[in-house]
């Protein structure tokens, strides 16, 4: 990789090199490896809150709130620093509203978003007073009013419709296109618009879409806001005036090789003056952008090889740790954390699952390693402890913030004893 870029990795996560060794807002991750083991997720509270604020300050113009996508990163220290800075959540289940209730959201910045609620789910939303609940389904709005109904409770809600734009990512990413599991097709919101406006616990409040995630181009937002308000249009020429926020989803790209990120001003150029014409307030739900570069994966080197003419490098982070290489085959950039100057060659840097789909990059031009030299892989903070697992009865890895120089544990690594406390081996109850 070339030095230019690295620098440019380097900044967005706030990292830098002091006497060759990797520090992390003044921290040496060293430091935190020996302390803490490996693997270990560190994360910057100050690149959160730069993050963050250029958002906010970009949208400044039109009424907005910017709600966190808590499946990119539900860490309760995580959590914690973007609701100091005024934050809502963004939710996809149970769970994550617990989470985030759990880090002192109110649960009227609550968005709970997914594809999928179950009743439960749904009691407990109409009970906490979450302030949004954005429906995909007739079926989904028929459980809720029955739900709504029973408690008495009133309830506004959202309708995600599904803009059928193509945005140029990974597939498995890409959730505004028409023939997949997201979202209402536009010729049935207007029906489902009138359900909604006939219950009377339930107001509909907000049209939102979400076109897909790590997205570095402007042209899909700006073709979906558009449709979205001739459909917001629509449903006010019929009546229904109700509605009085546009939630345009997330989505926003990261750095993770050489892409240039799409920058909060182009978003805001793109979409502030179509949403300060219409007179709604303004709801996005970044999760990636916040706090992706924001965070970095600690690995040991446990040893190498060569086998069928490659070299291999052993380390102690699998795919169970960071699944994005595996699964999307996504590229994370790897450096040393401590630099020694050797000679660079190609090599597999693989873990100790059993998988050979197991890497966390292939043919990566990386100095020669040696046992217990230590690793980041960059770029982690979104979609990586969220996605472990405990496969091959691994348990997770433990969890870091760092802020002014100072650096805690925020969740411990799991204990083995945890990884099967509560199962039953016998039907006997000892």
């Amino acid at each position: 990789m070339g030095e230019s870029v690295l620098t440019a990795l380097f900044a967005d996560a706030g990292l830098e090199r002091c006497d060759g060794a990797l520090r992390l807002d003044g921290v040496p991750l060293d430091a935190i490896a020996e302390a803490a083991g490996t693997p270990t997720y560190v994360y910057s509270a100050a690149v959160i809150r730069r993050q963050f604020r250029a958002l906010d300050d970009a949208l400044a113009p039109v009424p907005h709130r910017i709600a966190f996508a808590v499946k990119a990163n539900s860490s309760l220290g995580v959590l914690r620093v973007l609701r100091d800075l005024g934050a809502g959540a963004d939710i996809v289940s149970g769970g994550e509203m617990a989470r985030a209730l759990a880090a002192g959201f109110p649960a009227d910045r609550i968005v709970f978003s997914g594809v999928g609620k179950s009743d439960a789910e749904l009691v407990a939303a109409v009970e906490a007073g979450v302030g949004h609940l954005h429906l995909e389904s007739p079926a989904e709005l028929a459980s809720l009013a029955r739900i709504a109904r029973e408690l008495g409770r009133p309830m506004r809600v959202g309708i995600r419709a599904n803009p059928d734009v193509t945005a140029e990512t990974h597939p498995y990413i890409a959730t505004g296109a028409g023939g997949i599991k997201f979202g209402v097709p536009f010729d049935q919101v207007l029906p489902l618009a009138r359900a909604v406006a006939e219950h009377p616990q339930l107001t509909l409040d907000t049209i939102a879409m979400h076109i897909g995630s790590q997205l570095l181009d402007v042209a899909p937002y700006r073709e979906g806001v558009a449709r979205l308000l001739d459909l917001i249009a629509t449903l006010r020429a019929t009546g229904i005036a109700t509605v009085r926020t546009l939630d345009i989803g997330g989505g926003l790209g990261i750095r993770y090789r050489g892409e240039t990120p799409l920058a909060p001003a182009t978003l805001a150029e793109a979409v502030v003056p179509l949403v300060l014409g219409s007179g709604l307030a303004l709801v996005l739900e970044p999760g990636r952008y916040l706090v992706g570069s924001a965070g970095v994966l600690l690995t040991e080197v446990l040893s190498r090889k060569h086998s069928g003419g490659k070299d291999f490098v052993i380390v102690d982070a699998g795919m169970n740790d960071l699944e994005r290489p595996s699964r999307y085959k996504a590229y994370h950039e790897i450096v040393e954390l401590q630099r020694r100057g050797r000679a660079v060659g190609a090599v597999d840097v693989v873990g100790p699952v059993c998988e050979t789909g197991d890497f966390l990059a292939l043919d990566r031009p990386l100095p020669a390693l040696e046992r217990g030299e230590r690793l980041a892989v960059l770029g982690a903070g979104a979609y990586g402890f969220v996605m472990a697992s405990n496969y091959n009865t691994r348990p997770r890895p433990a969890e870091v913030m760092v802020d002014g120089g100072r650096w805690w544990v925020t969740r411990p690594r799991e204990a083995l004893e945890s990884l099967w406390a509560g199962e039953r081996a016998t039907a006997d109850s000892d």
